[in-house]
Parts: structure tokens; sequence; C-alpha cells
């Protein structure tokens, strides 16, 4: 008997290949992962003192921060105190539950972080937490 041998490469793809449409999609996510923490940081770099007891981060609605030369910032926005004492009452009024976290560089002076802090709580946020970096153990 004799056998007819058909042509292999004329079949119909039925299907889709989504390997590299998913491959794709999975580099895109990784590189949005990657950069996302970047944009979410604060402009304004400060020297954070470091404690192993610190708790992880929270959500906050403000962020303050005192740079070395003792300049105040708001949400990435350099303020005086009346300045952040305005936007506090105007944010209160529409989040009553506002939190806030406190970053100060590590050689700012003591009485610029209080001053901070008295215009932080006089204004009606009394949930605060200082930022800091974590170390692994307490340094002796």
């Amino acid at each position: 008997m004799a056998g007819s041998s058909s042509g292999g490469d004329e079949d119909l793809i039925a299907g889709i290949n989504v390997t590299p449409l998913v491959d794709i999609v999975l580099v895109l996510l990784i590189i949005f992962m990657v950069t996302a923490t970047d944009m979410v940081k604060a402009q304004i770099g400060v020297d954070l003192p470091k404690a192993a007891s610190g708790a992880a981060e929270i959500k906050t609605t403000l962020t303050f921060k005192v740079t070395k030369d003792g300049d105040f910032f708001i949400d990435g926005e350099q303020a005086s105190l009346d300045e952040i004492a305005t936007k506090i009452k105007q944010i209160k009024v529409t989040d009553p539950e506002v939190r806030a976290v406190i970053a100060a560089d590590k050689d700012v002076e003591y009485g610029r972080v209080i001053e901070l802090i008295d215009t932080v709580k006089l204004n009606g946020i009394e949930k605060f937490a200082l930022n800091i970096q974590r170390t692994s153990k307490p340094s002796k």
C-alpha cells in the first residue's frame, strides 16, 4: 500500500501565542514597581537618624521635613511655620483624621524639630510619627 504524505506546514494555526505578550507585561510591571518607590519618596533628602525600635511606615496625608539648614518643608514644598499652620487648618476641615510624619536631618537643631511638632499639634494633628531609618540593632 502506498501511503500519501501530507505537508505538515499547511496546517492552520488556530491559537494565538500569548507568551511574548505576558513577558512584555511582566517586564513593564517590574519596571513600574521599581520606579514607583522612587516617585513616591519626597524630593528633599534628609539624613535620618537610625533606630532599631522603629515601626513600619504608615500611610500619611502630610509629610514634614526639617533640613540640615533648619528649613521646613510640607509635602516637598518649602514653607514657614505660619504657612504650615494655615495648610494644616485647611486640610483639617476636609479630613479630620489627618496624620503626619515628621522627618528631620540628624544634624538639625533639636529646637527646630520641637517648633515643628508644636505647630503640628497646636493646629489639630494629634497623630504623628517621627521618620527614621531602621538599623539591625541599636548602637552602644
